[in-house]
């Protein structure tokens, strides 16, 4: 089922959630994401932004509440599956998310997942690497690249998935200017696309996302 425009994609209801032995990151949180939506997601370290991410994802797994994603109320490990498949997560970290030998294996892994046949994929590949700037790098051992490169691959292997919803975490920490520059130029150039991006780039929200969310005490609200 395809979301209008306006529609909720994500709706969580009076979560709760705390790691083991610590007090509650979020107590009766709630947060609606509507389809079309770009927005940055600022607060201190520990507010809870990444775990909102692994919940989304079912990565993490709430005590209470409810969280509905595309129309469905997601509980099980096999409510996340088609939820990994329409939304892509981008971990802060890209060694978290590049485990194959070289470029070209870690783009194509999320669609042969999706079922893509050879031919496919290879057009997928294809597209992925000019659009993100990394035409030639297919063969290139992933462990031997540059943190910059690493991100941009990590990103190219969400792309590849043509999701619906981007969740990006701390996308541009530790990069240049121009690899800055070149993620803004990507998110720009994909008008239909909806995203979350957490970050501590003021100017990097600007150029990239419509509003910017506070997360505080276990709650959000407009910054």
């Amino acid at each position: 089922m395809k979301e209008r425009e306006n529609e909720a994609v994500i709706k969580i209801a009076d979560l709760s959630f705390a790691y083991p032995s610590r007090d509650y990151v979020f107590k009766k949180f709630n947060f609606n994401f509507l389809k079309g939506e770009r927005i940055g997601l600022v607060g201190s370290n520990g507010s809870g932004k990444t775990t909102l991410f692994h919940l989304i994802m079912g990565l993490l797994h709430p005590s209470e509440g409810k969280i509905e994603i595309f129309g469905k109320e997601r509980k099980a490990e096999n409510d996340f599956v088609e939820v990994r498949e329409r939304i892509g997560l981008v971990f802060q970290d890209p060694d978290d998310q590049l485990f194959s030998p070289t470029v070209a294996e870690d783009i194509a892994f999320g669609p042969l997942n999706l079922r893509k046949n050879h031919r496919e994929i290879k057009k997928i590949l294809k597209e992925t690497l000019e659009t993100l700037g990394l035409a030639g790098f297919e063969d290139r051992i992933t462990y031997n690249l540059s943190y910059g490169e690493k991100r941009l691959v990590s990103l190219a292997t969400v792309w590849a998935m043509q999701p619906e919803l981007l969740l990006l975490d701390e996308p541009t920490i530790w990069l240049d200017e121009e690899t800055i520059e070149k993620i803004v130029q990507i998110l720009n150039r994909s008008p239909h696309l909806s995203y979350i991006i957490i970050s501590h780039d003021k100017k990097f929200l600007e150029e990239t996302t419509n509003c910017v969310y506070l997360m505080e005490n276990g709650k959000i609200n407009k910054a």
